[in-house]
């Protein structure tokens, strides 16, 4: 026993010089590299951003540009009233502004007396020419009346036969004489009053069609002033989605097509008028309403994202998408198509893939990201 306490005393002198080394390096090495109880939770908590996204699709899309115009009565369904003779407004039944029916009384005029005078004459120098035509041919067959004599009876009969004609057309007649709307539509204008004495030709009144703009009529009956810059892009055949600018009709709209594009500047507004064809019949569009045109140009199919979801980097657009691991993938894009709140872009997007609309400015690619910032996404 006291061997064994011996021996081991003299061992542990040369045990100790070889553990001394051994542990001064484990003391240095925790100094330099501190140990943690959460370091392996820190290795998995790897950095991710909080984002929103919006499934992607690919549709059809256009750049609307917006116009500022009237709306008029198509010229091939305004029809200007006037006589041919003078006359006198008697009574006027209507007013600017009222719609009426086919049939319905719109004035009632008088002609004046010479004018009346000249239509009787007119009657009275073709019965005078008859009657003188066939006393000369009786003369001519008993040798009495020459062929020449003959052929000016004759001749005189044609012009008194034409001059009747004329007048006939003129509807000259003796007394009051009725105007009716010869189809339904909407007066325009008066350009008289009850009681004026009126001229040859001279306006009355204007009524419009009340079937003014529908399918068969390729006349423009809406007037759009557009900015010179935008004009090139306008075609005939292009969507017109019309506003009106009252507080009224501000949530109405209609559609239409563009049937004219201008070819020179308005010297007054220094637009170019675009002239479109728009379906108004049983609409609060009447004629002279103020309205507001979108006109949809370069339609074509683009990916549809919103605007948020788009982002510049110097002249290059470039938007997120998030990957099925949950990290972000950056996508070069061409901006197309400017809508409103969205675009219509070009690129290698993939449909399977959502698209960030919102927390995009944090991210690089290949970051992890979670949505809206509660579970990875």
């Amino acid at each position: 026993m006291r061997t064994s306490l011996f021996s081991a005393r003299r061992a542990w002198p040369r045990v100790a010089a070889v553990a001394a080394p051994v542990v001064g390096a484990l003391l240095l090495y925790a100094s330099v590299h501190p140990v943690h109880a959460d370091d392996n939770a820190a290795s998995e908590a790897q950095p991710s951003v909080a984002v929103q996204t919006v499934r992607v699709q690919r549709a059809a899309i256009a750049q609307p540009v917006r116009g500022f115009g009237i709306v008029a009565a198509t010229a091939s369904n305004l029809t200007t009233f006037n006589l041919p003779y003078v006359s006198r407004i008697v009574q006027m039944r209507v007013q600017a502004g009222e719609t009426v029916k086919r049939g319905t009384p719109l004035f009632v005029v008088q002609a004046d007396p010479a004018a009346v005078l000249a239509a009787t004459q007119a009657r009275s120098a073709l019965t005078l020419a008859q009657g003188e035509l066939a006393r000369t041919r009786s003369l001519y067959d008993k040798g009495l009346a020459t062929q020449s004599q003959l052929a000016s009876a004759s001749k005189a009969v044609d012009d008194a036969r034409e001059a009747l004609a004329a007048q006939n057309q003129t509807g000259i007649a003796s007394g009051n004489k009725v105007v009716s709307a010869p189809f339904d539509g909407v007066v325009l204008q008066l350009s008289a009053a009850q009681g004026d004495q009126l001229q040859a030709g001279a306006a009355i009144l204007q009524l419009a069609s009340g079937t003014s703009g529908t399918s068969r009529d390729a006349r423009a009956n809406v007037t759009l002033g557009v900015e010179p810059s935008d004009a090139a892009s306008i075609h005939p055949g292009d969507a017109v989605t019309l506003h009106g600018l009252s507080a009224t009709l501000a949530q109405t709209s209609i559609e239409g097509r563009v049937v004219l594009v201008g070819a020179a500047i308005d010297p007054q507004s220094q637009l170019v008028n675009i002239g479109a064809t728009v379906p108004l019949a049983q609409t609060p569009f009447i004629p002279g309403t103020r309205v507001a045109g979108d006109i949809a140009t370069r339609n074509g199919r683009h990916w549809i994202v919103p605007r948020a979801a788009v982002l510049r980097d110097g002249e290059h657009a470039y938007l997120f998408q998030i990957t099925p691991q949950h990290t972000a993938h950056r996508v070069a894009v061409t901006i197309a198509i400017e809508n409103g709140g969205r675009y219509g872009v070009d690129g290698s997007l993939d449909p399977m893939l959502d698209v960030v609309t919102s927390g995009n400015y944090e991210l690089k690619d290949g970051m992890a990201v979670r949505a809206g910032g509660d579970g990875a996404r």
